[in-house]
C-alpha cells in the first residue's frame, strides 16, 4: 500500500527573499551598454530609411565603440556572466550584420538590384556564422594564452567599420553614391570573408593593462592631437584609420605566425626528467 499511496510531502516554496534576491549593480551595468548599442543599431536603420545617412552612420559607430565598453566594464567590476555574454552576440548580430547591411542596401547597394541584395545577405550571414565561431571557441580551454590577444578573423564590430568606408568617402566630398555601386559590392564582399576567414587580427585585449611611466605624457599628448583630429575631420580621420587597420592585417599575421612557431618549438622539446638519488648515496660525478 506504500507503493500506491506515498507519504505527503509539501511543496518546497521558495520564501520572498529568495525569489527576490537583489542583484548587484555590477552585474547589470554592462548588460545596460548592450542593450543602448541595440537600440542604437536598430536606429540607424531607422535613419537610413528617412535618408539620414550621416546620422545613421555615427549611431552604427556609436555602437561599435559601446560594444568595446561593455566588455571591458564586465571585466573592471567582475560582472562576466553567460547571459551578457549570449546578449552581447546579439546585439552585435543586429547592429553589425543586420543594421549595417540595411544602411548600406539603403544608400547605395540597391543600385545593383538583387546582386545588392545578396551582398547584403552575404555581410548579415557571415557576421551570424563569425559570432557564433566566437562563443564556440570561448569555451575551448585548449586554446593556448599567447592566442587570446589574436582574433581568428575580423572581428563583427570592427567589420562595421570597415564596411562603412563608402560613407566615410562620401561624406568627404568623393561621388560614391552615384558612380561606385559596383566597387562597393566587392568591397562588402572583401569584408564578409575577412570576417569569417581564419587571418588573424590583434585582439588588442591587454592594450593599456601596463605603461611605462615615460609614455604616459606622450600617451596624453597623442589623445588630445587624435580627438581633436576625429572632432576637426571626422570622416576623414575614419577613412585613414579604416585603410591603416586594413594595411596593419599582414603585420598581424606575420607577428601571429612567429608566436606559433615559438610556441610548437617550445611544445616540441623534450622533457628530462630529473634523475633520482637513493637514501645514503652520492651522486656521479
Amino acid at each position: 500500500m506504500s507503493d500506491l499511496f506515498p507519504p505527503f510531502e509539501p511543496e518546497r516554496v521558495e520564501s520572498k527573499r529568495t525569489r527576490f534576491k537583489a542583484i548587484p549593480f555590477r552585474l547589470i551595468a554592462p548588460n545596460v551598454v548592450t542593450l543602448i548599442a541595440l537600440c542604437l543599431g536598430l536606429t540607424a536603420m531607422r535613419l537610413a530609411v528617412d535618408g539620414k545617412f550621416e546620422s545613421a552612420t555615427i549611431c552604427i559607430l556609436v555602437a561599435a565603440l559601446l560594444d568595446g565598453i561593455d566588455g571591458r566594464l564586465a571585466r573592471l567590476l567582475k560582472g562576466t556572466s553567460r547571459f551578457g555574454a549570449e546578449l552581447d552576440s546579439l546585439s552585435d548580430f543586429v547592429c553589425f550584420g543586420v543594421a549595417t547591411g540595411f544602411v548600406l542596401w539603403t544608400f547605395v547597394l540597391h543600385d545593383l538590384r538583387s546582386f545588392g541584395w545578396i551582398i547584403v545577405l552575404t555581410l548579415a550571414c557571415a557576421m551570424a556564422l563569425r559570432l557564433a565561431r566566437f562563443n564556440v571557441m570561448i569555451d575551448d580551454p585548449n586554446r593556448p594564452e599567447w592566442q587570446k590577444n589574436f582574433f581568428v578573423g575580423m572581428p563583427a564590430p570592427a567589420g562595421a567599420i570597415t564596411a562603412m568606408l563608402p560613407f566615410y568617402l562620401e561624406f568627404v566630398g568623393m561621388p560614391v553614391r552615384e558612380y561606385g555601386a559596383p566597387f562597393v559590392g566587392l568591397y562588402i564582399l572583401f569584408i564578409a570573408f575577412l570576417t569569417i576567414s581564419r587571418i588573424p587580427c590583434y585582439a588588442g585585449k591587454t592594450l593599456g593593462t601596463r605603461v611605462p611611466r615615460d609614455q604616459v605624457l606622450p600617451i596624453f599628448v597623442a589623445v588630445v592631437v587624435i580627438a581633436g583630429l576625429l572632432f576637426a575631420y571626422p570622416f576623414e580621420m575614419l577613412a585613414l584609420v579604416v585603410a591603416a587597420y586594413l594595411a596593419l592585417i599582414p603585420v598581424s599575421v606575420a607577428r601571429y605566425r612567429k608566436l606559433e612557431r615559438e610556441y610548437d618549438a617550445t611544445a616540441a622539446l623534450p622533457t628530462v626528467a630529473e634523475p633520482v638519488l637513493e637514501t645514503g648515496s652520492e651522486p656521479k660525478a
